[in-house]
């Protein structure tokens, strides 16, 4: 079914509005009730708390009821975690143009990392033109460039045609950048195959859907 079109965002906790009184102004947020203080310590020179009454004892005459002693515990059975019904990834569209769909990628990568994700769990994918990273990573070689890849601590770009050499990382960012549709057609079920947990499309809402609306 085609995806309906979504900007990333990074959930946070809302809060609720602040109640504004009459006169226009933020009422101030109250302040939480402090609970009981512990009794300070008796200071030098200074009684301490007095003691409190005499406690009064039972007379040996009077029987006194013994607890009843709880039988066995029952034991208890835990119910098996459920098994998730899929391992796919979800798959996020976030429209953009074809000449602003790698700075769509770029913000989507951003707001990964600011959300807690480590840099080394995102792959991004260029369809058209290379990523500025990749290309000037590339002209010290192809060795140095993969051994970037190899070492998985920090955000790597590859474009389709070199993608297929990338391992599979939890998150892979598609920036729909140019290229022919067939490259396009190829470029999305390889991310979907090198996606962990998810899958981001930047790229023409229509051209993506088109090409998900048979399935990845």
């Amino acid at each position: 079914m085609p995806l309906i079109p979504e900007e990333p965002q990074i959930h946070e906790s809302a809060q609720g509005p602040r109640a504004t009184p009459a006169s226009g102004r933020i009422a101030p947020t109250p302040r939480p009730v402090p609970g009981p203080r512990p009794v300070a310590p008796p200071r030098p020179g200074r009684p301490g708390p007095r003691p409190g009454p005499p406690v009064q004892r039972m007379p040996h005459d009077v029987a006194v009821a013994k607890p009843a002693v709880p039988g066995p515990a029952a034991p208890v059975t835990s119910a098996p975690s459920p098994v998730p019904a899929s391992a796919a990834p979800q798959i996020q569209l976030i429209p953009a143009s074809a000449a602003g769909a790698l700075d769509a990628a770029e913000e989507a990568v951003d707001l990964l990392l600011e959300s807690g994700r480590a840099p080394g769990e995102v792959l991004v994918i260029t369809t058209g033109e290379q990523h500025p990273w990749a290309a000037h990573e590339l002209s010290f070689g192809e060795a140095a460039y993969w051994a970037q890849h190899d070492a998985g601590d920090d955000v790597f770009y590859a474009d389709a045609t070199a993608a297929s050499r990338a391992v599979s990382r939890p998150v892979v960012v598609v920036a729909v950048n140019g290229g022919s549709a067939a490259a396009v057609a190829e470029a999305l079920p390889l991310a979907h195959s090198r996606a962990g947990a998810l899958l981001i499309v930047c790229g023409d809402p229509q051209q993506i859907n088109s090409l998900l609306s048979a399935g990845v």
